[in-house]
C-alpha cells in the first residue's frame, strides 16, 4: 500500500507538471493561429480569446491523454534508472502488478477524456462555428468603425461614417463609393439605417445626393434624394444549421449512420479508448537500461503516441470515404493496439527473450 500511494503521488506531480506545460504550449499555438485568422477577417478580433478558449477546450482530450502517457513513462523510467523497480521485482511482484495502481490513478483522467470527447468536443466546435458565422454574416455597416474608411465584404464598396450613432442599426453622415462594370457612384447622406424586408437586408439612406460617373467617362449625373435604399445582402438566419459533423451531438451521429458521421463518432470513441491503451503501452514501454540515454525511452514513447494518433486520423478519413466500416476500423486500430500493448506487457512481465517467443510459436 505504501508503494502504491507513493507511486500515485509521483504520478500526480508528473502529470500536473506535464499538463501545465502542454496546455501552455497549445494555448500559445492556438493564440497565434487565432490572431492570424482575425487578421485575415475570419474571426472577430473581439472574440479572439473566446475562439482560442473553445479551441483549447476541444483539444483537451488529446492533451490529457498525452500528459498521462508522458507521466507514466517518465515516472516508471526514473524508477528503472534508480533501481527502485529492482526492489519491487525482488519482493516477488511482477511488472503487471503495477497495472492496478496505474489504473487507480488514471481512471479519473480517462473518464474526463471520455466526457470531453463525447460531449464537450462537439459543443466547443459549435460555439466556434457560430462565432465565425455571425462575424461573416455581419452587414457592411457592422464592419465600419467611425472615422475610418472601410471596404465592404465583396470589395465593391467603400464606406465612411463621420460619427457613431447610439443605435447599432443606424449611422450618421455616411459616405459610400461604389465601383462596378457600369462605372463609379459616390453617395452621401446625413443618416442611414438598417432594415430587413423578407429575406433581404437593405441600407436606407436619408437626405443625401448621388454622383454617377459611367465607365466610359461620357458624363456625370448628380441626383438628390430624400430616401434611397440599396441591397447589402441576405438576412442572417436565426440559428446556425448544424450540418458539420464536428458540431453534431454524439447521439445525433448515432441516429444518422452516414460515413462522415460514423467517422466522427469513431474519432470521439477512439479518443476514450486510446487513453486506456496508452496506459498499457506506457507500462510496457517504460523499461529502460540504466546505462542507456535517459531521453531515448521518452522519444520512443512520443513516437508511439504520434504514430497511434496518425493512424486514428487515417482511419477516420477511410471511414468517411466509405473504404472501411466503423466496427472494422475500431477493431483493427484500437483492438490491435490493445493486443500489442498486452503482448509487450506480457513479454516484459515474464522476461521473455526473442528465442523463447520463437520456441513458443514453433510449439504452437
Amino acid at each position: 500500500m505504501l508503494f502504491d500511494s507513493s507511486i500515485r503521488k509521483e504520478l500526480a506531480r508528473s502529470f500536473g507538471a506535464t499538463l501545465v506545460v502542454l496546455v501552455t504550449v497549445v494555448m500559445t499555438m492556438m493564440l497565434i493561429r487565432t490572431l492570424g485568422q482575425a487578421a485575415r477577417g475570419n474571426v472577430n478580433p473581439s472574440d479572439v480569446m473566446l475562439v482560442m478558449g473553445f479551441t483549447v477546450l476541444g483539444q483537451l482530450p488529446t492533451i490529457l491523454s498525452l500528459s498521462l502517457f508522458i507521466a507514466i513513462v517518465g515516472t516508471l523510467s526514473r524508477m528503472y534508472r534508480e533501481s527502485e523497480m529492482v526492489i519491487w521485482f525482488a519482493s516477488g511482484r511482477g511488472l503487471s502488478s503495477l497495472l492496478r495502481p496505474l489504473l487507480r490513478f488514471s481512471w479519473p483522467v480517462m473518464l474526463a477524456v471520455g466526457v470531453l470527447s463525447l460531449g464537450v468536443w462537439p459543443w466547443a466546435n459549435r460555439q466556434i462555428q457560430e462565432l465565425r458565422f455571425q462575424y461573416e454574416q455581419r452587414s457592411d455597416i457592422d464592419r465600419i468603425s467611425p472615422g475610418e474608411f472601410q471596404e465592404s465584404a465583396n470589395g465593391r464598396r467603400v464606406f465612411f461614417i463621420d460619427k457613431e450613432s447610439p443605435d447599432p442599426q443606424s449611422a450618421n453622415n455616411v459616405f459610400i463609393l461604389t465601383s462596378d462594370a457600369k462605372g463609379d457612384a459616390v453617395t452621401s447622406a446625413r443618416s442611414a439605417r438598417m432594415e430587413v424586408r423578407g429575406d433581404e437586408r437593405l441600407l436606407v439612406l436619408s437626405q443625401g445626393q448621388r454622383l454617377d460617373t459611367p465607365a466610359d467617362k461620357s458624363g456625370t449625373r448628380i441626383s438628390q434624394f430624400e430616401e434611397y435604399s440599396t441591397h447589402i445582402g441576405q438576412a442572417p438566419p436565426s440559428a446556425l444549421d448544424e450540418t458539420q459533423a464536428k458540431s453534431r451531438a454524439t447521439l445525433r451521429l448515432i441516429e444518422d449512420p452516414q460515413p462522415l458521421y460514423m467517422a466522427e463518432l469513431g474519432w470521439r470513441l477512439g479518443l476514450a479508448l486510446a487513453a486506456f491503451n496508452l496506459v498499457l503501452l506506457a507500462l510496457g514501454l517504460a523499461s529502460v537500461n540504466p546505462r542507456a540515454s535517459r531521453s531515448g525511452n521518452l522519444m520512443l514513447a512520443l513516437f508511439t503516441f504520434i504514430v497511434y494518433y496518425n493512424f486514428m486520423t487515417l482511419g477516420q478519413s477511410w471511414v468517411a470515404a466509405g473504404k472501411l466500416g466503423l466496427p472494422t476500423y475500431m477493431a483493427l486500430l484500437h483492438g490491435g493496439t490493445f493486443a500489442l500493448a498486452a503482448l509487450v506487457l506480457a513479454v516484459r512481465h515474464n522476461h521473455w527473450s526473442p528465442a523463447q517467443l520463437w520456441q513458443r510459436g514453433a510449439k504452437a
